[in-house]
């Protein structure tokens, strides 16, 4: 089968590679349908490696570089082990990518996402979502409803992302936020936040593609390089905004979002950060702020996919592009570094 190969920054290489099988009694044989090129990813194209294991195995997946990547992704089980209860042969599945310790087709922590042993399936061993075929145990795979396209089911993972974010921050219906890039991740946290019951939502953003992709789902857009967006967003909210959102990995973005709270707000740091960021800790102490960080997501796969149901996190709001796998280096991950028009790449094999 074909698969995406990452060996080290820069170098991924499509290749052809050994169908993998069924080894445990509680897997799952995926048919990949569809898988969305995400911001890890990126990172790790650009300057990894990050989450994927150089130096030796990743404990959960036994494996280390060179890995398949990809872990936005849904498809079709073609195959389960004796002991697979969740779903059967046949069923249209969105996969919840995270490694975390399992047993009989469980996860064993309640807060799986913050195991030490952290790791996704594409991102540190054990297959990916960019190729034809991959395993995981059956905990990772989600049943689609009827009426979710495999497309939409390759944004679950990204979507879920932005839900967590949201659950896990202070906000309550009525609140204001502010959301720090508008990619991909972003543009669904403005989605989760409208479904919470935010009741004005600003978007930071330069790209005009994206901010008027922010615009269209309901935010008021600020560019911080036409003004000053600290000083924009405390006019616009009366005094600064009851949670911020920070996705963009960028150290002064980080400042920025810290001070477009009010006395008492909350920054949520979103994203993963190729390196050290900084801040005045007064910023936090004399305003009695707070900053908190979340890691991927846990235990709402089945709510994100309900909320599609409803019309939120839209493929047709996220996705910019649909290239092969044999083009996803210069048409994919290339063009994402280059191109700040793109959005949501999705991939099929």
């Amino acid at each position: 089968m074909q698969a995406a190969v990452w060996y080290a920054a820069k170098d991924l290489r499509v290749e052809q590679m050994p169908i993998p099988t069924i080894n445990d009694p509680h897997e799952v044989k995926v048919k990949v349908a569809a898988c969305g090129i995400c911001g890890s990813d990126l990172h790790e194209y650009a300057a990894g490696p990050i989450f994927i294991p150089v130096d030796k195995p990743h404990p959960i997946s036994g494996e280390q570089a060179p890995i398949i990547m990809g872990h936005e992704f849904a498809g079709e089980v073609v195959e389960v082990g004796d002991k697979v209860t969740r779903v059967k042969v046949g069923d249209r599945v969105a996969i919840e990518p995270i490694l975390s310790p399992h047993q009989n087709g469980a996860y064993q922590m309640e807060r799986y996402n913050l195991t030490p042993l952290l790791g996704f399936h594409g991102l540190s061993g054990g297959g990916g979502g960019f190729s034809e075929f991959t395993v995981m145990g059956e905990h990772m795979v989600h049943k689609l409803p009827d009426d979710l396209s495999f497309e939409q089911g390759a944004l679950v993972e990204p979507a879920a992302v932005a839900l967590h974010a949201v659950r896990q921050s202070s906000l309550k219906a009525g609140d204001s936020a502010a959301v720090f890039g508008a990619g991909p991740i972003g543009l669904m946290t403005i989605e989760a936040l409208k479904a919470a019951g935010a009741a004005q939502i600003y978007a930071v953003e330069v790209a005009p593609s994206r901010k008027a992709k922010a615009e269209a789902l309901g935010a008021i857009v600020v560019d911080p390089q036409q003004e000053d967006a600290v000083a924009k967003l405390q006019t616009l909210s009366n005094g600064g905004v009851d949670v911020a959102f920070e996705v963009t990995g960028i150290p002064a973005v980080l400042n920025q979002s810290l001070h477009t709270t009010h006395e008492g707000g909350e920054v949520v740091v979103v994203s993963i950060w190729e390196g050290e960021a900084s801040f005045q800790p007064n910023d936090l102490v004399i305003k009695e702020r707070t900053m908190k960080g979340i890691i991927a997501y846990r235990h709402v796969y089945p709510a994100v996919m309900a909320l599609m149901q409803r019309g939120y996190f839209r493929a047709e709001d996220m996705v910019t592009q649909r290239i092969p796998l044999a083009d996803i280096v210069e048409e994919g991950f290339e063009a994402l570094l280059s191109d700040k028009a793109q959005v949501k790449i999705i991939v099929t094999p």
